[in-house]
This record gives C-alpha cells, sequence and structure tokens, in this order.
C-alpha cells in the first residue's frame, strides 16, 4: 500500500438500543498501522464497536474519522474498510483463487490475477489456487478469509474473533502468521477477542472493555503490571488480590497498605484518598516463598510443566496462588512465609 497510512480517531462514539447502551462514549485514537485488540467478555460492545467502524450499524451519537474522512455516515461499501469474521463466508463452490479475487471484479483480468497471485504468496497458499475450500485445514481456510479481506487494500482491517473456530495448537501457530502478515502490509489491524493471551500475543496495544465503555488502553505489558482497576486486573490473567487500608502520609509512587497481616507496599494505580479500602494486587509469578513476609500454608501444589503452581492459605482462611519452578520441592503441609517486592505489586481500588 503506498502513502502514509491513515490514523482512525473515535469521538465518543455510542450505540443505544432503546434505553441499554451498548456502546458508551468511547473516544480512541489508533496509531497508523498499529495492531490493535478489543478486549472483553461477550455482552461488553467490543463487537458494536467493530462494526459501526465497519458501517453495519449506525452510531446513535459520536463521530469516526479515518485520516481526513468522515466516516460516520458512509454505507460500509463506501468506507476504505474491510471486515473479517470469525466464519470465514467462503463461498463453498469456488476455488481459493476465485474466493479471494471475488472482491476484485471490474478490475482488468490480468490485474486481478496478478493480485490473487500476490495475496496467496503472502498468506503462503501458493500452489493452492485451485483447491476448494473443503478441502483445506482450519488454518488454511482462515488465511484464505484473510487474503480475501485484503485483496482491495484497505486502509483498515477489522476481525472479529478471527481464530475463534480453530484449536489451541493451530490459534497459537496463526497468531504468529496473522501478526506476520499485518507486520509485512503496515496495515492497521483492529481485532475483537475475549481471549487475553490472544490479545498479549497480537497486540501492539489492548483496549480493555466493560459494559460499553473503554475503561483502560495500552501496551499489554502495561495493562498485566499496571491496570486501573480489579476488573482489568482479572481479565488480563491469574491474579491475588490482597484486601486492606491505604496508610496516609506519603507522596505518590510506592505506598504503604495496611492488611491483616501487616504493612504491604506497592505501586499505586490511580488516585485514592488515604484511608481508602484498596488491595494489593500480585501476580502469581511475582510471589516469593522465603523466610519474610506473610504466614502460609501450602495447600496444594500442581505440576504444570514448566512450573508448579501452588495454593498457599493465609491465617483467616484466605487463598493466594503462586508460580514456581518445578525443581522446587515444598510438600503440602509446609509453613512457610510468602512476600513480593513492591514494584511488582499495584494498589486498586477496593
Amino acid at each position: 500500500m503506498s502513502g502514509t497510512p491513515p490514523r482512525l480517531s473515535l469521538d465518543g462514539l455510542t450505540k443505544s438500543y432503546g434505553t441499554h447502551r451498548a456502546v458508551d462514549a468511547v473516544t480512541l485514537d489508533l496509531q497508523p498501522g498499529e495492531f490493535f485488540c478489543l478486549l472483553g467478555p461477550s455482552g461488553c460492545g467490543k463487537s458494536t464497536l467493530l462494526r459501526m467502524i465497519a458501517g453495519f450499524e449506525r452510531p446513535s451519537a459520536g463521530r469516526i474519522q479515518l485520516g481526513d474522512q468522515d466516516l460516520t455516515g458512509l454505507p460500509p461499501h463506501r468506507r476504505p474498510v474491510n471486515m473479517m469474521f470469525q466464519s470465514y463466508a467462503l463461498f463453498p463452490h469456488m476455488s481459493v483463487a476465485r474466493n479471494i479475487g471475488y472482491g476484485l471484479r471490474g478490475l482488468d483480468k490480468t490485474a486481478a490475477t496478478a493480485r490473487v497471485s500476490d495475496l496467496l504468496r503472502l498468506v503462503r497458499l501458493e500452489g493452492f489456487g485451485d483447491r476448494r475450500p473443503e478441502t483445506l485445514s482450519g488454518g488454511q481456510r482462515q488465511r484464505v478469509a484473510l487474503a480475501r479481506a485484503l485483496a482491495r487494500e484497505p486502509k483498515l482491517l477489522l476481525l472479529d474473533e478471527p481464530l475463534g473456530a480453530l484449536d489451541r495448537g493451530l490459534r497459537e501457530e496463526t497468531q504468529g502468521e496473522l501478526r506476520a502478515v499485518q507486520r509485512r502490509l503496515g496495515t492497521a489491524f483492529v481485532v475483537v477477542t475475549h481471549d487475553p493471551e490472544e490479545a498479549m500475543m497480537l497486540a501492539d496495544r489492548i483496549g480493555v472493555m466493560e459494559a460499553g465503555r473503554l475503561v483502560q488502553v495500552g501496551p499489554p505489558s502495561e495493562l498485566y503490571r499496571r491496570p486501573a482497576n480489579r476488573y482489568v486486573a482479572g481479565l488480563l490473567g491469574d491474579v491475588n488480590l490482597i484486601p486492606g487500608r491505604l496508610d496516609p502520609g506519603e507522596a505518590g509512587g510506592i505506598r504503604t497498605v495496611e492488611t491483616a497481616y501487616g504493612p504491604v507496599r506497592g505501586i499505586v494505580a490511580s488516585a485514592m484518598a488515604d484511608g481508602a479500602p484498596v488491595v494489593v494486587a500480585v501476580r502469581p509469578e511475582d510471589l516469593v516463598i522465603g523466610a519474610s513476609g506473610l504466614p502460609a500454608t501450602v495447600a496444594e501444589t500442581t505440576f504444570l510443566g514448566d512450573r508448579l503452581r501452588r495454593t498457599l492459605r493465609l491465617p483467616d482462611g484466605s487463598i493466594l496462588r503462586a508460580s514456581g519452578r518445578p525443581t522446587d520441592d515444598i510438600p503440602a503441609g509446609s509453613q512457610i512465609h510468602v512476600g513480593f517486592a513492591a514494584e511488582t505489586a499495584a494498589i486498586l481500588p477496593a
């Protein structure tokens, strides 16, 4: 694609169905050539947001801008945007080449044939042009659908759960291929997914949605290490939440929280008043078993190949989960202490 890729801007984008707001005043700027993931559970509004960008849903309020073009009132066929669906929607009676070239009708035949050949190379399906979709694997069909979606060189590609129909092993393989294709093209991709691992594998940035709102946007590492709230922390992976109250008398950065097990320290994730009820969020891999810290009992140990997952019971009966090396031999029933470095913990609103 020639020229500088355009920037997508959403300004107060809203979609209401009667009194229900499926998407609530979403404002977002996507960088040119960015791989962006919308992450959240079913019903959070992420697919509705994607369909408004594509033109299949009309916004109740707000604006959609792609570069210097206002897309808000344009029908789908007049937008330089394409959308790839989870079902792939391939034509079973057509060959792979004809499926890819379906959107190129009206182009010179020689140019269309050359474009299809380029796309087959892009998605590593050279030699498959004469095959029918039913003879292909799930991952190969996904690549055919991707090539067809890219045939007319859209300025923005939208993908709604594109890997949802694939089994786990094939999903992981295809994630890498999808990322590689996006990098080679430099086209901005917006992917909807409910799978946090998929979002972290694919995305330059992730936008987490809850009840129609965009609650946090950032690179995967930032959302994982510095979630804005408990919802984001739990969505991005397993997390321990230790309740307490924020101590007064310290400036920002690392603060102390008084808990039932004594003071613990972490990084404040948002502005909170002294004495406010909070939780200290710690990932299982950041818990360290040693000579100091919170007293606990090893309740259960589970072998997971490259790591051990331990269930630790605190004196009041609450549970922490810790990940460690599979060579660490601490049997169930052991009395231990568990701690963590302050910089690995985030203090979040309760």
